[in-house]
């Protein structure tokens, strides 16, 4: 049987060497003297080849510890408890609710914030590079944001406060993901990705054991997380160098061109269109299992008194197996040079410990199912990084497509209290809860098999 050639994904093509590369449509063409010589044997398009080294990867994980601790403490425990302290409900699911409306309103601004500074990302051509003063200017603006959430005393406040930490964080993890595609060669790109992964896990835990064994008040755990935020992204900006975008090779700038980008069409890049589809679905299951496990904890397994004891050894054992897979297979999906297998399987095993917890709402039960929902969404966090980076469109546009594909992420994240409040009032409470979180995984496994240029 005849192969279906790839359809257009830039990594599924042969690494491209140092060589000219044709100007994006619209740039200067480059001329032979001056700067334009420079210009013209620049290659910031070109697929890299250089393997990236130990230093390198330190850095950058040491980035994404300090973005996700401060991302995900606040998801995890400082939200809700702030909400909670503020609204003063007569019934628990008001809060969850109210907590909500406030992530589904920080996930709208998402929506524009991750393909907006990516797209600007790819065009800037500062003399720090295309990537640094996005990180820069996103970290600032996230953790300013946290330190002026931890003072707000009104719902309304708390709304806008933190939709602005999670444009900063839009900012700042648009940009970091982009230079995977940019200076990491595709035969690194599980492992490396593993690093984006782990440092989630070990970020999220390291949070929650500062402020509940510091017994720190909101406005203290919000400005710690601030603090801890810029001093673990600044080595990634003071030691990485970014390339320079000469002038004569940026596009000019449209408002409607920067519009129609944001559209990515999956009739013509299919590819691409498949993986945000397994992407969005697998997160939202994730999400749909995990924002609410505080709640669960307190109201499904009736455990008030010890609940947040209880999440903290959830979460370290969740921690464990999710480190172990997305270095462990990360790695492996490039030894053996597949990616499918493995966001396949990823997705069914997160399934897999959702109908657990649906089913069985026990607590033992559920260290077990934690273990598998670490080994699951490792697993795919890991693998499915490097295999978005492989359906990208067009080399000039990294930024920009790699913020549309980080939408999946990190909204899931947002509407997920929402929704879920919504399930567990009205559609069966955490029992349903957590089968529409392993029905959304399920058919998000289902979601990656037509992809064709990636094996």
């Amino acid at each position: 049987m005849t192969a279906t050639p790839p359809q257009g994904p830039e990594s599924a093509r042969p690494p491209a060497p140092p060589v000219d590369l044709p100007p994006p449509p619209g740039a200067a063409t480059p001329t032979p003297t001056g700067r334009g010589r420079r210009a013209a044997t620049f290659t910031p398009f070109a697929e890299p080849t250089r393997r990236v080294h130990a230093g390198w990867i330190a850095l950058f994980a040491t980035a994404w510890f300090g973005i996700w601790m401060a991302q995900l403490t606040p998801i995890q425990l400082l939200l809700p408890q702030q909400v909670d302290t503020v609204l003063n409900p007569t019934d628990w699911t008001e809060s969850v609710v109210a907590f909500g409306i406030i992530s589904g309103i920080a996930g709208a601004c998402a929506l524009i914030a991750y393909p907006l500074t990516g797209a600007l990302s790819d065009r800037t051509t500062s003399r720090f590079g295309r990537r640094r003063p996005w990180i820069l200017a996103g970290a600032l603006v996230f953790a300013v944001a946290l330190v002026l959430l931890g003072i707000q005393t009104t719902m309304v406040g708390i709304g806008v406060a933190w939709s602005i930490a999670i444009i900063g964080f839009c900012m700042l993890s648009a940009a970091l993901t982009a230079t995977i595609s940019d200076q990491v060669p595709v035969g690194q790109r599980g492992f490396v990705s593993g690093w984006v992964s782990a440092p989630q896990a070990v970020g999220t835990v390291l949070g929650l054991l500062l402020v509940i064994l510091l017994g720190l008040t909101p406005f203290l755990g919000y400005t710690l997380m601030a603090v801890l935020l810029v001093v673990l992204v600044l080595p990634f900006l003071a030691f990485v160098p970014d390339e320079v975008l000469p002038r004569v090779l940026r596009p000019p700038f449209t408002l409607a061109a920067l519009v129609r980008g944001f559209w990515v069409n999956p009739v013509k890049y299919p590819d691409f269109g498949w993986t945000l589809v397994s992407r969005i679905l697998v997160n939202i299951g994730n999400a749909l299992g995990t924002t609410l496990l505080l709640y669960f904890i307190m109201f499904g397994l009736g455990r008030e008194e010890t609940a947040e004891d209880d999440l903290l050894s959830l979460t370290l054992v969740y921690l464990v197996f999710f480190i172990l897979a997305a270095l462990g297979f990360g790695k492996l999906s490039d030894v053996i040079g597949r990616r499918k297998p493995f966001v396949y399987v990823a997705a069914y095993l997160q399934g897999l410990a959702a109908l657990i917890i649906a089913f069985v709402p026990d607590l033992a039960v559920t260290f077990v199912a934690a273990a598998l929902l670490g080994i699951g969404y490792g697993c795919f966090m890991a693998v499915d990084q490097a295999l978005a980076t492989q359906v990208l469109p067009n080399s000039h546009t990294r930024g920009k497509d790699l913020g549309i594909m980080n939408i999946a992420t990190t909204v899931p994240q947002a509407v997920a209290p929402l929704v879920g409040a919504f399930i567990v009032a009205y559609l069966g409470g955490f029992m349903g809860l957590f089968i529409v979180s392993a029905a959304a995984a399920a058919v998000g496994g289902l979601a990656i098999l037509p992809v064709r240029g990636v094996r």
